[in-house]
Formats: C-alpha cells, structure tokens, sequence
C-alpha cells in the first residue's frame, strides 16, 4: 500500500505528497507543476492548490485594532505574520513575493478571562478578489471588478440565509441540544451539500465539512460532529 506524507500529523487535512506525485524513481515530482496546472471544479477551470486540500498555521504575536462606529459596528485592523505548522514540500506553492488580497467572512467569538483578556474563536470563510504573482507588479483583478466579484458573493452568502436551514435536535452527554446548519451553498452537488455553518443553542459552531474519513467540525468533540454530520445527511436522503 503507497504511503502518503503530510506536512503535519496533527492535521489530516494539511497538503498531502499523494502517490501519484512520486516519480518512477520514488523522488517527488516537481510539485510546482502540480500546483500550476490547470484543473477543473464544477466545469471551471482554477490553478493553485487541489480542492479539498488545506493548510494549518501557527500565528505569531500579532496587533489588532479595533473602533467603535455605531452600537453593533467595528472596523478593525490586524498584522501578523503566520507560520506554516510543518514544512512545505519541497518546489511545491507560489514563489516568495507571490500575494492576495482576500474578504473574510466571519464568526467571531469571545469571553472575558480576566480583567485584560479574552480568548478568541474565529470561523468563516475567506473570498479571494484578486492575486499577484511575484514578478509582476499589477493585481490579477482591478478594483471595478474585485468589488464586482464581492457583491456577487455577498449576494451568493445572502440566498444561501435566506434559503431554510436544516433543523439539529438531538441529546449528547444528558443536554438537549437544538439549532441549524445553514449549508455553504458552494459545496452542493446533485442535491447534498457537503458543508454547513452550524448553530446550536444560539451559539456559533463553525462550519461542518464531510471529510473522507467523516464529518470534521475545529475544536468540536468528535462524537458532537457525529451527530451533527448524522443529521445533516438524513436531511438530504
């Protein structure tokens, strides 16, 4: 049986060196050919990493800034550097320089621990508008269609609330549990859809994704995803 190698072992859903990527001679491949080929996802051509494929990151000491600007809105800052947990295989991802400009889209969560802190729980999705390569000194996309493209997936984001979600309720550990998976629209095909933003008791899981080995929901009891995924696909039967 062919091993793979993961960049970490303590995420399954890190980049993978598949099998395939071996050459004859049992070296790695050039994965920078890998990762610049062009590959299909719903009848659209894309280039970069595999879907399905993640990574895991390790942020350093960062600076976050935030302003009141009416009673529920902040506008906020944040620099960091992020740092890959493992190593990236060898001629594999985009050159140094190579960068993005993303929308995040995001739940964010936070208690009080004392006086001057609070710990911080963040899930969403993130939406690229435009990337630029390292030798070159233009965005892939002017600021026009960047924000084309935001309002389209904003639009998307909207549809996909205001569709019904599927309704949770179930029993874990003597609680009664009770809520919604809105499904990420994105993720639907012939009818299942294979992610959704979950909510349980009015608060905030994060999104549920099916994995190859079953259901992975970050820093949720792996029984708790269970019954969660179980539901889900008995909604879809």
């Amino acid at each position: 049986m062919a091993r793979t190698k993961k960049i970490s072992s303590e995420n399954e859903d890190e980049i993978t060196v598949l099998p395939e990527d071996k050459a004859k001679n049992g070296k790695s491949k050039d994965l920078s050919a890998s990762y610049n080929r062009f590959k299909s996802y719903h009848g659209k051509e894309y280039t970069g990493m595999q879907i399905g494929r993640g990574h895991h990151w390790h942020y350093d000491e960062g600076d976050w800034k935030e302003t009141k600007i009416t009673p529920d809105l902040w506008e906020i800052s944040y620099a960091v550097t992020k740092r890959r947990v493992g190593k990236a295989p060898k001629n594999s991802g985009v050159p140094v320089g190579t960068a993005y400009q993303w929308y995040i889209l995001a739940h964010q969560k936070v208690v009080k621990l004392d006086a001057n802190a609070y710990s911080t729980d963040l899930t969403g999705l993130k939406f690229k508008l435009a990337h630029k390569r390292a030798d070159k000194d233009k965005w892939s996309a002017k600021a026009p269609t960047q924000r084309k493209h935001l309002i389209q997936f904003l639009r998307d984001i909207i549809d996909q609330l205001e569709k019904e979600p599927i309704p949770l309720q179930f029993e874990f550990n003597g609680k009664t549990y009770k809520g919604e998976a809105v499904p990420i629209a994105a993720t639907c095909a012939e009818g299942i859809c294979y992610e959704a933003d979950v909510t349980l008791n009015d608060e905030n899981l994060g999104i549920i994704r099916c994995a190859k080995s079953g259901w992975k929901l970050d820093r949720a009891d792996p029984e708790l995803t269970r019954l969660i995924g179980d539901q889900i696909f008995r909604h879809f039967e």
